[in-house]
């Protein structure tokens, strides 16, 4: 399988390098994988090790979808950054990480994480569109779950 380096950059400037597997890639839209290696725990989620990663990043949406399975308990959560692609390449593809986070369990429960990491310095548009795309991800939810469980789903059958 093809393999890409994911590139985050926080606001804070922090940068992470992932190398992901391209299951489907479009001009707009990038599908791929990450197997977590060792166990971790993501605000109120524990993911084991072995816990894949489907990853929906999308060239002209201001959220990506971390969709977290695992072999032995389906659906752990869905995981959404607030976040704008920089780059695009062949190899790679660089994001800015916009702090807010939307984190939904299979039971419903729904939060909305890191506002408190916005800082204060941020100019009044900024602030408003960050604001605007949590908004879009939380009316699109339900949809964007199903269709997330939809697409992991044939994802996760064609690497069998």
């Amino acid at each position: 399988m093809r393999q890409i380096t994911e590139v985050k950059r926080t606001l804070t400037g922090h940068v992470e390098r992932w190398e992901l597997d391209v299951c489907s890639r479009t001009d707009q839209e990038l599908v791929a994988l990450f197997t977590l290696p060792k166990a971790r725990d993501v605000h109120f989620v524990h993911l084991p090790a072995g816990t894949t990663t489907v990853g929906y990043f999308w060239k002209s949406r201001p959220y990506n979808l971390y969709h977290w399975l695992h072999p032995a308990h389906g659906t752990l959560a869905y995981y959404f950054n607030i976040g704008d692609v920089r780059t695009w390449g062949e190899d790679d593809f660089e994001w800015d990480d916009l702090a807010i986070d939307v984190l939904a369990s299979p039971d419903g429960r729904v939060e909305v994480l890191d506002e408190d990491e916005l800082p204060a310095s941020l100019e009044p548009d900024r602030l408003a569109y960050i604001f605007a795309a949590r908004d879009e991800v939380l009316r699109l939810l339900p949809a964007l779950i199903e269709t997330a469980e939809e697409r992991s789903t044939l994802v996760l059958r064609g690497l069998h």
